[in-house]
């Protein structure tokens, strides 16, 4: 059974100040054990003591406003950054949609970032055939597929790295804003897709700012501030909440009507 426990997470993100800004030149003052007088480096709490318990049948929406952590807890849980400090456990395979591109290589053929996308992911060789013929019919490119990416329109590579994405059968799924991209033919295909995903998975943890697809998809919403949880309920009760608050930081003293 798939599960993710978080225990006091937290994540130091590195940020520079004064005039020098090389990472380059920050790295070989480390090697010499110097710090140079104009860069002095500083770091800011991304995630400060997250603790979290989820479990099969979890639907997780994160609010909160940009700088709020939501990215960064996704990041941390789908593996691409480590904790500075605390404990995560997780159970089951994951499947991250947190960079649409990231599986392509403009040099390689649609066939060719096919087959080296399924390694990457880890899918079988039984499973080569059936993926062959699933991202056929989901991207309608055809021929193109024996082209480089590098001859692809944006929209034509964000359907085929979609395609890949999504045809892992995961058991712990992250989605960080993807389903608005693209256009209304793609949207439309995306949110099928999407829903037939879903219900394969036992665990979805979903960042977004659109808070029509929180409630549509989640169960649960964890409202992040600073780097920390400020609130954890129910979807329709904390989405309002959260709303009025946000409509009070930008109209102050003025009233607001929840609907």
């Amino acid at each position: 059974m798939a599960s993710i426990i978080l225990e006091q997470v937290a994540v130091e993100m590195p940020v520079y100040s004064g005039t020098q800004r090389s990472l380059r030149r920050a790295f070989l003052d480390r090697l010499s054990n110097r710090q140079s007088k104009t860069n002095k480096e500083l770091f800011v709490l991304a995630l400060d003591q997250i603790s979290l318990h989820l479990k099969p049948g979890d639907r997780v929406g994160l609010i909160g406003h940009n700088g709020a952590g939501k990215s960064t807890l996704l990041r941390v849980l789908g593996g691409i950054l480590a904790p500075t400090s605390g404990c995560i456990t997780i159970e089951g395979q994951i499947s991250s949609l947190l960079n649409m591109t990231s599986l392509l290589d403009p040099e390689m053929t649609g066939y060719e970032n096919i087959e080296t996308a399924r390694l990457l992911l880890g899918i079988p060789t039984t499973r080569r055939d059936a993926l062959l013929q699933d991202v056929l019919d989901f991207t309608e490119l055809g021929a193109y597929l024996e082209m480089p990416l590098r001859t692809y329109s944006a929209g034509m590579q964000l359907r085929l790295s979609f395609a890949l994405l999504t045809a892992q059968q995961p058991e712990i799924l992250l989605l960080d804003e993807v389903i608005g991209a693209g256009d209304a033919g793609f949207f439309k295909k995306a949110t099928q897709r999407f829903g037939q995903l879903c219900e394969q998975t036992q665990i979805l943890v979903l960042a977004s700012h659109v808070l029509p697809h929180i409630a549509l998809m989640c169960n649960k919403v964890i409202w992040l501030e600073q780097g920390r949880v400020r609130k954890t309920g129910a979807v329709e009760e904390l989405i309002k909440e959260y709303q009025q608050a946000v409509h009070e930081v930008s109209h102050p003293g003025c009233p607001v009507q929840i609907r």
